[in-house]
């Protein structure tokens, strides 16, 4: 749990930088004769927010917060559950880094 949780916690501190990235490309994708180029850069980070909403929802329906933040000891199930969280929290920061990568480095060779 500590693992996925800190993960989560990684993740989260990159959320803002999605949004920034975002605002910065725009006016690109509004105005670049590569439009499309931006429009799907803007697409993926926009696609792994929704991916970090979406995956804390589905998170906080499986655990409770007293496991999630007091080490409130987990049911066999929930050892099951959690090996699959942290696979999913493992690629899901895959996705945002890679994300964040692709936008700055077309904002470098604008």
């Amino acid at each position: 749990m500590q693992k996925v949780v800190k993960t989560h916690d990684l993740i989260m501190e990159k959320m803002p930088k999605l949004v920034q990235l975002t605002t910065k490309l725009k006016p690109y994708a509004n105005t670049s004769k590569n439009a499309k180029k931006y429009q799907t850069v803007i697409q993926n980070l926009k696609s792994s927010n929704q991916s970090m909403m979406n995956w804390m929802q589905d998170f906080g329906k499986r655990f409770t917060a007293d496991e999630m933040f007091k080490e409130k000891a987990l049911s066999k199930q929930k050892l099951v559950w959690i090996a699959e969280e942290n696979v999913k929290i493992q690629a899901l920061s895959k996705q945002v880094d890679c994300s964040i990568a692709m936008a700055e480095e077309l904002l470098q060779n604008k």
